[in-house]
């Protein structure tokens, strides 16, 4: 259907409505002075009681909200491209030389960091998004191929409410987890790994104490700072141990679903 077609369709329809009962169910003063006429005010309550109109205006929804997600995503791998774009030009400059510094290194840390920050931020909106999606399939597109029951018998208010007032699914907590075990935990080895190789097998002429300090900061001081940092990683990727926002997979063995039932 045309959408210029389905709108003058649900616009039809709610005149009607409204002339021939004599009541607005929708009325409230508090949009008279708005900029639209009140039958375009309410266009979307006039299509949530038709359900051909309803159907019609749901998968546009639902591919919105998918190129949503896949947006967030996107801003994702750009902000891991960068953080390794920076860490492998940073690691081409440290060990371009003997004589360039470890503490460069430190400087690599700092921008890991940073990236870090921004990909927690973006991995909620993408998470925002990827829940909708999937609170969408699940109670709708699952509903239809098998009509067995929704998994939440109030979705659409639900989903409503939602996008009313929009709120992030995953903690800033656990988004900072699952990000460090799944990429900058590996990005923060690789540098820990680098600056050790850096104060040890590569200035073979120094102690490792003075290849790692900093002006005015002892080298011991400097590598129990680093021991310190790299705890607070593990401890951070380890914890939460299970994610608390809903999840996608539900741990079945791959090629289970497809399975017979013999």
């Amino acid at each position: 259907m045309c959408p210029g077609v389905a709108r003058a369709a649900v616009v039809s329809r709610w005149q009607y409505f409204t002339r021939f009962s004599g009541t607005d169910p929708m009325a409230d003063d508090s949009h008279d002075d708005g900029p639209l006429e009140r039958d375009d005010q309410e266009i979307g309550a006039a299509v949530a009681d038709d359900a051909d109109a309803l159907l019609d205006a749901l998968p546009h929804y639902y591919r919105g909200e998918v190129s949503q997600a896949n947006s967030a995503q996107d801003r994702i791998d750009q902000t891991t491209n960068w953080a390794i774009t920076v860490l492998v030009a940073l690691l081409s400059v440290v060990f371009s030389s003997p004589d360039m510094p470890a503490y460069l290194l430190l400087i690599g840390l700092i921008a890991l960091s940073i990236f870090l920050s921004y990909e927690v931020r973006r991995y909620r909106f993408f998470d925002m998004y990827r829940a909708r999606v999937r609170f969408f399939q699940e109670n709708v597109y699952a509903n239809a191929l098998e009509p067995v029951g929704t998994e939440h018998p109030r979705w659409r208010e639900e989903l409503s409410d939602d996008l009313r007032y929009p709120t992030f699914k995953v903690s800033a907590r656990e988004a900072l987890s699952r990000r460090i075990r799944r990429i900058y935990g590996l990005l923060f080895a690789v540098i820990g790994v680098a600056w050790v190789a850096k104060v040890t097998l590569f200035t073979p002429e120094t102690q490792w104490t003075e290849a790692a300090e900093l002006p005015g900061v002892p080298g011991v001081v400097v590598a129990g700072s680093l021991l310190a940092f790299y705890v607070a990683i593990v401890v951070l990727a380890k914890w939460p141990g299970r994610r608390q926002a809903k999840g996608e997979v539900y741990g079945e063995e791959p090629g289970e679903w497809k399975a017979n039932d013999d």
